[in-house]
């Protein structure tokens, strides 16, 4: 799987479980009758949403996602391509957090409502990270891939040839 894909989904994994944790957050407390948990939660998001925006404000990679560039292997073959298999081993600590804390939803209302903010810091914080990451695929006419590895190590990018953009001198990017 192609890691700029596999950031653009994870940034859309995280907004819908931050949209169904919201859901079950405001269902049970329809259920439950506190009506100022709602209000509570809402200011959770509002803040959540904020610090996302606030976080993800750059467009040029965070310090994680250069570093993980920096260390990919250069390959000329193509790793093994199963999409399915890379998001549950990558992403299966939000799908945990997830189902948890919407199993809890109507024990205690203000648990996925907590879970949702979390899921909206990190969608809203990791939403320029695919541009920046095919910014520099495009510059340097390379792809990096998603290395399948056990969902308890650390991901592993492979480098490959792809194609480099050639902008004419003087243009200034435009056409």
């Amino acid at each position: 799987m192609r890691f700029v894909e596999f950031l653009k989904t994870t940034v859309l994994l995280s907004a819908g479980a931050a949209t169904a944790l919201g859901v079950l957050t405001v269902l049970a407390d329809a259920n439950a009758g506190e009506h100022d948990l709602v209000w509570f939660t809402a200011g959770w998001w509002v803040l959540a949403a904020a610090l996302g925006l606030w976080l993800g404000r750059r467009t040029e990679p965070n310090t994680a996602i250069a570093r993980l560039l920096a260390g990919a292997k250069v390959s000329s073959t193509l790793p093994e391509q199963r999409p399915g298999r890379v998001l549950v081993n990558r992403l299966w600590p939000l799908l945990v957090v997830t189902v948890i804390a919407g199993a809890l939803a109507f024990l205690a209302p203000q648990i996925p409502g907590i879970g949702a903010g979390f899921a909206i810091v990190w969608a809203l914080s990791w939403r320029h990270q695919h541009g920046a990451v095919a910014a520099i695929e495009q510059r340097d006419g390379v792809s990096f891939y998603i290395v399948p590895t056990s969902p308890l190590q650390p991901i592993a990018l492979q480098r490959m040839p792809g194609y480099k953009a050639l902008h004419p001198e003087g243009a200034n990017g435009a056409l």
